[in-house]
């Protein structure tokens, strides 16, 4: 899960009644992802691109928008282009241990 907002207790309480915020609350247990490493960075990573390559101009109509995004989605696919995460699972260790379950024997 993200760490957006939603993902919280006070939303819950925003929505329901106390008493069914609660109850509600209290059926999850929220396990949150480091900031960079979620999802959410990977489409915003994605989206910058998006950016760069293809809406960095001037276009005058949401048709001729639709078909270039459309062609640059499929190029961007059949490219196979993938996210190089720098930080790896003994990094996450290190860094997160607070996170991470400690096996004792």
């Amino acid at each position: 899960m993200d760490n957006f907002k939603t993902h919280d207790a006070s939303a819950f309480y925003e929505t329901f009644v106390p008493e069914e915020a609660k109850r509600l609350w209290d059926r999850f247990e929220f396990v949150f992802t480091p900031k960079h490493g979620s999802w959410l960075n990977m489409a915003e990573i994605e989206l910058h691109v998006l950016n760069g390559q293809c809406l960095n101009r001037h276009i005058d109509s949401i048709g001729k928008i639709t078909s270039e995004v459309e062609a640059w989605v499929n190029h961007r696919n059949n490219k196979t282009a993938k996210i190089n995460w720098q930080f790896t699972n003994d990094q996450a260790r290190i860094k997160l241990k607070r996170l991470y379950p400690s096996i004792l024997y």
